[in-house]
């Protein structure tokens, strides 16, 4: 039975961010900012993307000069997301991480949402993620240490409800990583899934439908650690990381007690008028 060949010898050295080309998606705001000028800062060439050009501009203008490009678009749009391998392959000669951070969320008991909510939902976490991955496997395929960034979520492990398109998404993408990784492993390249909590970003100010509840207005992770989490996870060839304790509790409380988890969201429903606000951590 004929095997894929390895392209690249087997790595078991930290990786070297400084020097690598790097593709991050969401790069306007929040993790994705944040992680664009880590990256920019451990001396790596970052293409980062969104759909607001001015915000871009100032990413490029704080990184180190030179160390950020940008790319203003819609990552949703197929053409876009050529555009983004294009640009890659052209301006910094190639590619070594993928990068996919770009995400937004939707409020509200699923029988009340509309298809387009559904559609919009599935496009930007995980469609989109899914397309550009595979339009970038060429470019990864020929780079000397190469890695895949999915940006999942602590609600990809144990869903909740009223947030169903978004937990479907987020679940679908953690099945993703999960067959990249067996997929990619002869050609060693890495996939690491960041399932990140609570974390400070635009998340609640651009939902698609719906509006945050009033008990999730609690602490959040600053954008800025879950970047270095996500750098860190990179630099040793991490698999999976869940940056700070709300997340690895979450995880955890989800695989060992799932019941228990589904008990007190019931509890936070039976309060709430319907369709009103969201029982989110």
């Amino acid at each position: 039975m004929s095997t894929v060949p390895s392209v690249h010898p087997p790595r078991l050295r930290r990786r070297r961010l400084a020097g690598l080309r790097v593709l991050v998606t969401g790069g306007s705001s929040g993790v994705g900012r944040a992680l664009a000028l880590a990256l920019a800062n451990r001396g790596g060439r970052v293409l980062a993307a969104a759909r607001r050009a001015d915000r871009l501009a100032s990413l490029a203008e704080e990184a180190p000069a030179g160390s950020i490009i940008v790319e203003a678009g819609d990552v949703t749009n197929a053409d876009f997301r050529a555009r983004l391998c294009g640009v890659a392959a052209e301006r910094l000669g190639g590619l070594d991480i993928c990068a996919s951070v770009a995400g937004s969320g939707a409020v509200g008991p699923f029988r009340d949402a509309s298809a387009e909510t559904l559609d919009r939902i599935m496009a930007v976490n995980f469609l989109a993620p899914a397309d550009l991955v595979r339009r970038c496997l060429p470019l990864l395929e020929v780079a000397a240490d190469p890695a895949i960034v999915l940006v999942g979520s602590i609600l990809g492990h144990h869903p909740l409800p009223w947030h169903g398109e978004y937990c479907a998404a987020k679940a679908a993408l953690r099945s993703l990583a999960t067959t990249l990784r067996i997929e990619l492993a002869p050609r060693n390249i890495d996939v690491l899934l960041a399932s990140l909590g609570p974390t400070e970003s635009e998340f609640w100010e651009g939902l698609v439908a719906g509006r945050r509840a009033s008990w999730s207005r609690g602490r959040q992770m600053p954008a800025t650690q879950a970047a270095a989490a996500i750098v860190a996870g990179l630099e040793c060839r991490r698999r999976e990381i869940l940056p700070g304790w709300r997340a690895k509790g979450y995880a955890l409380a989800a695989r060992f007690a799932p019941g228990i988890v589904d008990a007190i969201t019931a509890r936070r429903l039976s309060g709430v008028p319907p369709g009103r606000q969201s029982p989110a951590p």
